[in-house]
């Protein structure tokens, strides 16, 4: 019977390509399937590429990147790349000057002001949701600490209020003020201290004119990067529309309010006014975007009407779109990559080079209350231990268990390398001679009887690991696992689900997933926006293992790490990295399982599409037909 189903789809796949031809389908509308869906229209919240792509749209930066280079800039919203020839980066690369734009309109038909564009860049620095972006802004915008850049503002105002270690502090409760989102009375001290720490953030910036001139406390190199169009954290929003819309009006004095949302509570996640040259037109849940030309766009007009992005998670109802013609490029996974060669009215562009890693994640303390994922939470081989992964022998008995260049094989065709360390091939850093783990089931089956004294040999576990819907690469891996896990102990036991990405999303951020897999695009083209997402005890991903992970890091990468920024002279960090990479491998860290190589599938009839491989998505601004 499945035989016979699959001969009825190929066999259908092919009357639609020879029926449908080359003859252009809805030639003033552009259409892009893949899995989703988004999880937020606001960019101080975004920091996932599904998003990330929907703000591409509509949203745009001071500068963007010029064509397919990684390094080099073009004006946007400034019509002007700051640099040192042309007097606009000046005192040793702490002041920046940005000729901001006029004439620009915001979709509602506000006129962009220098005004904005500091509104905008200081709301994602007090915006600071967990799990967020806005590490990337306020590290170059605050003062050092003890020799380290910070991560968030609340750190800033723990040393207002003169306790110790400000660092250690990542939230407003934390410090002993009020829950986030309340709004409850402050006494004097609490509330001078908070408003101290945004009068530092607030001295970077001088308006003159029509000048934004952005003064930072210490030079930052990556900084352009970080300021780029793709980097959505820094997208241009129009302050008045934000306000009236119950969003931080620019106050110094309650933007405590407006800080670590609840995802809910955020007045902007769902509604957008942009400058960029498509604007929402409207959108179903879980479902599509629909975006339409912008009329009053400063720059060209987007050469085709229409762009669509349509939510779908079966790749043979894509495939049938694609070749109908009613997608005109779709997400093709990589095993299903061979069904869209040779065929004549397909253009498949493929090794092409990337900045990106796909992993899977221990969480060494892992949320037990309520949480079905650890089982019984005790190890009787029911559960695990919600620490179970803090043990080092443990965690390397996963890395001898993984089929790397099996799974490589298999599940990218051979389209993807095995990476040793978060600093890929790429950035500086990168050392070949690092070494790294291979399949072994002996050695796993050695780590697995030492751990727990053999206690944990002797009576298996249980949890399950989690992917991201639709992503079958992802789900293969994690599958492999439970496969050479139960194979050389039947008591060890491992159930894989896949989880809708927003609410995956949530779940690692709440520390409830015990082991999962996910990936980072880079932010911008540096080994440090690598190492401080995996290493860094307040990272995006370091950050969401859990209490026994941070205290570890605080001892041993986070020192590196630091070093790595505030050091400007690049073979010394690229020692810096080495030592990260290394660390990484000893102490078992995360199973790297690839670097992909990328690849491009859409309609011939397809014109004006290029890869960057800084760009988080489809740019339909390029695109015509």
């Amino acid at each position: 019977m499945k035989k016979s189903l699959i001969f009825v789809s190929i066999a259908l796949i092919g009357i639609l390509a020879v029926a449908f031809g080359q003859s252009v389908v809805n030639p003033n509308t552009f259409v892009y399937e893949e899995p989703g869906p988004f999880v937020s229209l606001d960019p101080a919240w975004c920091y996932d590429t599904v998003s990330d792509e929907i703000l591409m749209q509509v949203y745009e930066n001071l500068i963007q990147y010029d064509g397919t280079s990684t390094v080099n800039f073009l004006p946007m919203l400034s019509t002007n790349v700051p640099s040192v020839a042309d007097g606009t980066i000046l005192d040793n690369g702490t002041t920046y000057v940005f000729h901001i734009r006029q004439g620009v309109y915001f979709h509602n038909g506000d006129i962009l002001t220098p005004e904005d564009v500091v509104y905008s860049l200081e709301r994602t620095v007090i915006f600071d949701r967990s799990g967020g972006p806005s590490w990337m802004l306020a590290g170059p915008l605050f003062p050092m600490i003890d020799g380290q850049y910070v991560s968030t503002i609340v750190q800033v105002v723990a040393q207002e209020l003169g306790l110790s270690n400000p660092l250690n502090y990542t939230s407003l409760a934390s410090l002993g003020i009020f829950a986030t989102g309340t709004k409850n009375p402050l006494n004097d001290k609490y509330k001078q201290a908070l408003i101290n720490a945004f009068n530092l953030l607030a001295k970077d910036f001088e308006i003159k004119g029509n000048d934004v001139i952005i003064h930072l406390p210490q030079p930052y190199a990556p900084f352009l990067y970080i300021l780029a169009h793709g980097a959505n954290w820094s997208s241009i929003l129009d302050k008045k529309w934000a306000a009236d819309h119950n969003a931080w009006d620019g106050a110094a004095d309650d933007w405590w309010y407006y800080h670590n949302p609840v995802e809910s509570a955020d007045p902007l996640g769902s509604i957008e006014n942009g400058t960029g040259p498509y604007e929402l037109q409207y959108w179903i849940p879980g479902r599509e975007m629909a975006f339409v030309r912008f009329d009053n766009y400063w720059g060209k007009p987007a050469p085709v009407k229409y762009a669509v992005i349509k939510y779908v998670n079966e790749f043979t109802t894509r495939l049938l779109d694609l070749l109908s013609g009613q997608a005109d490029t779709i997400y093709v996974p990589i095993e299903n990559l061979s069904e869209v060669e040779n065929n004549p009215n397909i253009r498949l562009i493929k090794d092409l080079p990337t900045l990106e890693i796909d992993n899977i994640y221990f969480t060494w303390n892992i949320t037990s209350q309520g949480n079905s994922y650890i089982g019984s939470g005790k190890l009787d081989g029911n559960g695990i231990p919600p620490d179970f992964f803090s043990n080092l022998d443990v965690r390397k008995a996963f890395e001898y268990l993984f089929p790397y260049k099996q799974y490589i094989q298999q599940a990218w065709n051979g389209n993807a390398m095995q990476p040793n360390s978060c600093i890929i091939e790429g950035l500086l850093g990168y050392d070949p001679n690092i070494p790294m783990y291979e399949q072994n089931l002996a050695k796993a089956t050695e780590y697995f009887k030492k751990a727990y004294n053999g206690e944990l040999w002797q009576k298996g576990f249980k949890f399950t690991a989690v992917y991201n819907t639709g992503n079958t690469t992802r789900q293969l891996a994690l599958q492999a696992l439970a496969n050479y896990a139960r194979q050389i102990n039947p008591k060890f036991q491992i159930n894989v689900v896949g989880e809708l990405w927003s609410n995956f999303l949530n779940d690692y951020l709440a520390g409830k997933l015990p082991m999962y897999m996910m990936g980072w695009l880079a932010d911008y083209p540096d080994p440090y926006d690598f190492a401080d997402a995996y290493f860094a005890s307040t990272g995006a991903y370091g950050s969401a293992l859990g209490q026994s992970f941070i205290d570890f890091a605080q001892k041993n990468l986070d020192p590196l790490v630091n070093d790595l920024i505030t050091n400007v002279v690049p073979s010394q960090r690229a020692k810096i990295a080495e030592k990260l990479s290394m660390l990484s491998y000893e102490n078992a860290l995360y199973i790297w399982t690839d670097q992909p190589y990328a690849y491009h599938v859409e309609r011939t009839w397809v014109k004006g599409w290029y890869y960057n491989a800084m760009r988080p998505g489809i740019d339909f601004y390029s695109l015509s037909k």
